[in-house]
């Protein structure tokens, strides 16, 4: 795999959908793969009513790839120094405040929900077409707060933009190690890390899959690319196909469960 020429076939829209069909329709050869993300690989099914294929039927897992840390950011004008403080505010004037996201269904909208479900606040949902002009106008005081992915907003952070308050994942991350996780600042059960998973079609032979695999472990244990990869706040990870097939299954269930809640559908 390693040495050989590959290409990279960005087809975007529709949250993925379009990338996905192509690579569930795509012959079983371990030559397509698609390095999709938490969005197509595991919500999609609960935000849209019918999909032109099958995330369990239709592909088969390779390898998870990446983990991507989340932090919750406030404009500077926020009084909040704390997610306590940032929950007393805002139940303080409920339907008041607003967070921005990518667009509905997105991780960014997801964690707000989840937050909002955990913490008992109620916050106006303002989607945007795409993290960068949300942060656009969170940076412009137009909106108050976003969970969003820490390599975007960590130049923010450096700068004083933005304050962080928490980050979203189980653990503390190196590059901001002041600033606590969701579950330490008081918000239990919370933990949103978006993430990368590699897959094939249905029917791609075993000793392919485990192949690819094995070439994307072994990249992923490379002392340069994980460095690269911690410099971006992006975590290596690498895994046996059965952990992704597992994963997968349990981030559905998470998710779908946010997304029926909260009433989410997908525009």
């Amino acid at each position: 795999m390693w040495g050989q020429q590959v290409l990279v076939d960005n087809r975007a829209g529709a949250s993925g959908i379009i990338g996905t069909d192509l690579v569930a329709k795509s012959p079983a050869d371990g030559y397509t793969m698609l390095l999709g993300t938490l969005g197509n690989l595991s919500a999609n099914p609960a935000l849209y009513a019918s999909l032109p294929f099958d995330m369990q039927r239709d592909f088969a897992p390779v390898s998870l790839v990446v983990m991507v840390n989340f932090v919750m950011v406030v404009h500077p004008a926020v009084p909040a120094k704390t997610v306590k403080e940032f929950i007393e505010w805002a139940r303080a004037r409920p339907g008041q405040i607003n967070y921005a996201s990518s667009g509905a269904g997105g991780a960014p909208h997801l964690g707000s929900e989840l937050f909002k479900s955990l913490a008992s606040v109620n916050l106006v949902h303002v989607p945007y077409k795409g993290s960068a002009p949300a942060f656009t106008d969170l940076l412009g005081g137009q909106v108050s707060m976003s969970i969003d992915n820490l390599p975007l907003a960590l130049p923010y952070v450096k700068a004083g933009r933005l304050r962080a308050l928490a980050v979203t994942g189980p653990k503390r991350v190196p590059v901001l190690p002041d600033v606590p996780t969701m579950s330490e600042a008081g918000v239990t059960g919370y933990e949103l890390t978006n993430w990368f998973g590699l897959v094939v079609p249905a029917g791609t032979p075993r000793d392919v899959v485990l192949r690819i695999n094995a070439d994307v472990v072994k990249a992923l244990k490379m002392p340069d690319v994980q460095e690269r990869l911690r410099g971006m706040a992006t975590e290596p990870v690498g895994s046996t196909p059965e952990h992704l097939g597992t994963f997968m299954k349990a981030e559905t269930a998470k998710w779908g469960k946010v997304i029926k809640e909260a009433g989410i559908t997908a525009e």
